[in-house]
C-alpha cells in the first residue's frame, strides 16, 4: 500500500504518453523524417518543464518522498560521451519506433512486440553499468 503513489504516477504517466500520441509509432516516424513538430513540441514542453521544476526544486529547498535532501551533482562537460550516447539512443529510437519512456504504456495497450525491445533496452542498461569504469566519461 506504500507504494500506491507510485503506481498512480505510473498511470498518469501512461495515460499523458497515450492522449499526446507519444506512444504512436506514427508521431515517432513523422518525426524522424521530419514531417510533423507534434513530437518535438511534446519534448520541448518536457524541457522547459524540467528547467521550470529543477529552479524550483533549488529555491524552494523541497524533500524527497522519504524526507531527504534533493541533492544536485555537478557534472563535468563531456560532449564526446553525451554525443555517442545520444547518437546510439537516437538510432535505437528511430530502428524501435519507440522511446523508452512510454515502452511499459505499450504493453499495457497490448503491444506485445514492443518486450524484445524492453528486454534489449534493460540488457544494454545492465551491460552499460558493467563496463561504464572502463569507458571515457
Amino acid at each position: 500500500m506504500k507504494h500506491l503513489k507510485f503506481i498512480l504516477v505510473g498511470v498518469l504517466f501512461g495515460i499523458v504518453m497515450t492522449k499526446s500520441e507519444a506512444v504512436s509509432w506514427f508521431r515517432i516516424q513523422e518525426m524522424f523524417r521530419f514531417h510533423s513538430i507534434h513530437m518535438y513540441g511534446i519534448i520541448g514542453t518536457a524541457v522547459i518543464l524540467g528547467v521550470v521544476m529543477n529552479l524550483l526544486l533549488k529555491k524552494t529547498k523541497l524533500k524527497n518522498w522519504i524526507g531527504g535532501d534533493i541533492k544536485f551533482a555537478e557534472k563535468p562537460e563531456t560532449y564526446k560521451a553525451s554525443l555517442l550516447g545520444g547518437t546510439v539512443f537516437g538510432l535505437g529510437w528511430a530502428m524501435t519506433g519507440a522511446c523508452p519512456g512510454p515502452l511499459y504504456t505499450l504493453v499495457g495497450h497490448g503491444v506485445g512486440v514492443i518486450i524484445p525491445v524492453i528486454i534489449s533496452a534493460l540488457l544494454g542498461t545492465y551491460f552499460y553499468g558493467r563496463i561504464k569504469a572502463y569507458l571515457p566519461h
